[in-house]
């Protein structure tokens, strides 16, 4: 590929990722796309084959990389423990999403276009779960079974899991309100709260879970 093919390929993932947070996958034309990433309809032909195509190397060449680099954050923060506890597991996570490695930018085309593949499919949510999520699952189901003091079903750790990200992902997604309500601004001291508390409260609704069982 030349130096003008790849900066024209370039261009258009950057529209296209762009247009397709905003509008969606069926809200969003090839003509809009590649008017903006100013070349014409072939290019879209020639580096992707389709509409279709460039839109899942938008969430495979955008959006899964964005979301490896969350898990390599991750896997550093736990890297220099030899047996990290269930705490150092999810303070991990929250630390990852809250104080990770994405610019304000990269965070919102992230979020905008995960909510909009979920109400307007374009197809790409099941290349997400077997790439990017089920094998970060599968990692944290083996950290968190060897926190615990009993063998725990695949499923119900899975569900650990689930709400554990469930809780993360509000304070990572609803920022704007957060700080609003709590009247925090949302700067580094603010984070390492929101991750403290993160922490003790999954910690001790799984721990509390797991005594019950």
């Amino acid at each position: 590929m030349t130096a003008m093919e790849d900066n024209t390929r370039k261009r258009l993932l950057d529209q296209a990722e762009r247009l397709f947070a905003e509008k969606g996958f069926a809200g969003t034309s090839v003509r809009e796309i590649t008017a903006a990433a100013e070349c014409n309809v072939a290019g879209v032909n020639y580096h992707f084959v389709s509409k279709q195509g460039l839109y899942m190397a938008v969430f495979q060449e955008r959006w899964a990389s964005r979301a490896m680099r969350l898990q390599q954050s991750f896997a550093a923060a736990l890297a220099g423990l030899q047996a990290p506890g269930l705490s150092d597991v999810i303070a991990a996570m929250a630390r990852a999403f809250l104080e990770g490695p994405w610019t304000d930018e990269e965070r919102r085309n992230h979020i905008q276009l995960m909510q909009r593949e979920l109400s307007d499919s374009g197809q790409a949510l099941g290349m997400i779960v077997e790439n990017v999520m089920r094998p970060y699952i599968r990692e944290i189901k083996t950290l968190i079974q060897a926190c615990l003091h009993r063998e725990v079903d695949d499923e119900q750790l899975e569900i650990y899991i689930l709400s554990m990200l469930g809780v993360v992902l509000y304070f990572f997604l609803a920022r704007p309100a957060v700080t609003e309500i709590l009247h925090r601004k949302y700067d580094q001291d603010f984070k390492s709260d929101l991750v403290a508390h993160i922490t003790a409260f999954c910690l001790n609704g799984i721990q509390a879970l797991n005594q019950e069982k």
